[in-house]
């Protein structure tokens, strides 16, 4: 009979390396800042959101809102900082509020 590896290893770190192993890195970001996003800002914004795009570290989120995104706008570093922070990850350097 053969023996068997009594190697354990968590979830954690399987999902790590199926992603890095299958490029899937830039989807789960993007996925985690959708999550982010509705988390943080709340129902509200949330509400007022049509879409959310991140390409080259710049989020572009899309307000149905121009009263909401004027007000946003005042708080954009901080809005990038809760959010990496919230991601865990330097991934956001730039937010466009259209």
């Amino acid at each position: 009979m053969a023996k068997r590896e009594n190697d354990s290893f968590s979830v954690k770190d399987l999902m790590k390396g199926f992603i890095k192993e299958n490029n899937l890195t830039k989807g789960m970001q993007k996925i985690k800042i959708e999550e982010a996003w509705a988390s943080m800002m709340g129902p509200g914004v949330a509400n007022h959101t049509t879409s959310i795009r991140y390409q080259n570290k710049t989020l572009i989120i899309s307000l149905s809102s121009s009263v909401l995104r004027e007000e946003l706008s005042y708080g954009k570093e901080k809005i990038i900082k809760m959010l990496n922070e919230e991601i865990g990850d330097q991934v956001i350097s730039k937010l466009l509020l259209v």
